[in-house]
């Protein structure tokens, strides 16, 4: 047995038979199929930024990051082919130096292309998508060690699935996105109260390119943000160096301590959370739309995080205040509320709706389990979707009647993976066994 690996927050673990860490795709296809000759399970792992099992190898674990060379980048049609192994970190510089940017993405750049696709990660803004909804292409091995692509024209069904694909169909290696010119993103930050965030949140996020907010349970005060997008040529006015240096001591050092002293002090927690709540400050700054969208995440974290109907975050969201304003529960890290656009892939938590993404957090010191089901049950009573690559306790049975094309997915998966070669425990509970796995 190898040593054990942990994901980011370290709430999963593996002990993998063996690693490997192949350099091409054909050294892919090589390890899918002497996994297969073996009778062992094989999953690919990216970052390890996921909070959920989805990644998790018990047999082979397969490491893409020798996967992250760029393979083509084309100014004029937007189009970049890339290692699927790729950090998005490493693809932000490469795209602007080309001209070029994501047209969205998260709050974090520490997962890799492909894992980032594969869980459904997404950002802000109800006129754009995640981003699996900018993949134009992809290359995958499927568990003969074939290597095959597809997109909207080749293998179409393949590639509705296979975009928010969970690592379940195949191992991709190769991806293709459609990007957009550079673009730069003026950000304002700016305190108001729980109250009137949850009564203007639909007319912000209506008004703005992207909006979204944070809210400390045990306080009454929210932080929004609001992100315009500019022209790639309009002067930059980033985030100055005293200012940055401050940022990441209260949001680094300085909240790892107030969360160790609540760990220790249960008591405090409330306190603690409304102080961090008012030392959130107005501020305004321009800079490339990656280095804005993105920011440093040094305290670590559990999260869970559920897409609902837009139009249900209203109700949703006053029945988690009521819940924490009527529970003896502390919860030292804030809510995080984002808005965004409908899509078309099959198991993406955005599928045919508008959606509100409503993310809890604790602090990984932090017993956790209460809230967390808590938030499960309110969230999952107004049609809420579990983000694949954070906590949930759902099984097949209760997923698969908030997935139009769930049955679709499973049998695609059960023919390109009958013996359930890249399935886990997880992706068992989630999507159901393969039909022919003796695992």
């Amino acid at each position: 047995m190898t040593e054990t690996w942990r994901n980011w927050s370290g709430s999963q673990q593996a002990r993998p038979v063996r690693v490997a860490r192949p350099a091409s795709t054909g050294e892919v296809a090589d390890a899918v199929k002497e996994a297969a000759r073996e009778g062992l399970r094989l999953k690919a792992v990216g970052a390890g930024h996921s909070f959920s099992p989805v990644a998790v190898a018990d047999g082979v674990q397969l490491r893409l990051d020798r996967l992250d060379e760029p393979y083509a980048v084309d100014t004029e049609s937007g189009l970049a082919t890339v290692g699927a192994g790729m950090p998005l970190w490493k693809l932000n510089p490469l795209l602007a130096a080309h001209g070029l940017a994501l047209e969205n993405m998260g709050d974090i750049d520490r997962q890799t292309v492909a894992g980032a696709i594969s869980t459904g990660t997404h950002g802000s803004g109800i006129r754009f998508g995640g981003i699996a909804t900018q993949v134009r292409a992809l290359e995958l091995v499927l568990a003969d060690g074939s290597v095959v692509t597809c997109s909207a024209t080749e293998r179409p069904e393949l590639f509705a699935a296979a975009r928010v694909g969970l690592g379940a169909l195949g191992v991709l290696t190769r991806v293709t996105l459609q990007c957009v010119p550079r673009y730069v993103l003026h950000a304002r930050d700016a305190t108001a109260p729980v109250a009137e965030t949850l009564d203007r949140m639909h007319e912000l996020a209506d008004t703005h390119d992207h909006f979204e907010f944070f809210w400390f349970p045990h306080s009454e005060l929210t932080l929004t943000r609001r992100f315009r997008r500019l022209p790639g040529t309009t002067p930059l006015r980033p985030i100055g160096e005293l200012s940055r240096r401050v940022d990441e001591t209260v949001s680094g050092l300085g909240f790892e301590g107030l969360n160790r002293l609540g760990t220790r002090f249960p008591a405090l927690v409330p306190p603690l959370t409304r102080l961090a709540a008012r030392a959130m400050s107005t501020r305004e700054w321009t800079d490339l739309s990656h280095r804005v969208f993105a920011s440093a995440r040094d305290v670590r974290f559990h999260e869970g995080e559920f897409a609902i109907p837009r139009e249900r975050a209203g109700e949703a969201l006053r029945e988690l205040k009521s819940w924490i304003d009527t529970h003896d529960e502390k919860v030292s890290f804030p809510l995080e509320v984002r808005f965004a656009a409908a899509d078309d892939i099959w198991l993406s938590t955005a599928y045919g709706r508008e959606s509100c993404y409503i993310a809890f957090h604790q602090y990984h010191r932090m017993p956790y389990d209460r809230y967390f089901r808590a938030c499960e049950d309110i969230l999952g009573a107004h049609g809420g979707r579990p983000h694949w690559g954070k906590t949930h306790g759902l099984d097949a049975e209760r997923l698969r009647p908030r997935y139009e094309r769930f049955d679709d997915f499973v049998a695609l998966r059960d023919r390109l993976d009958p013996a359930g070669l890249f399935s886990n425990p997880y992706l068992d509970r989630v999507l159901g066994r393969a039909p022919g796995d003796t695992a």
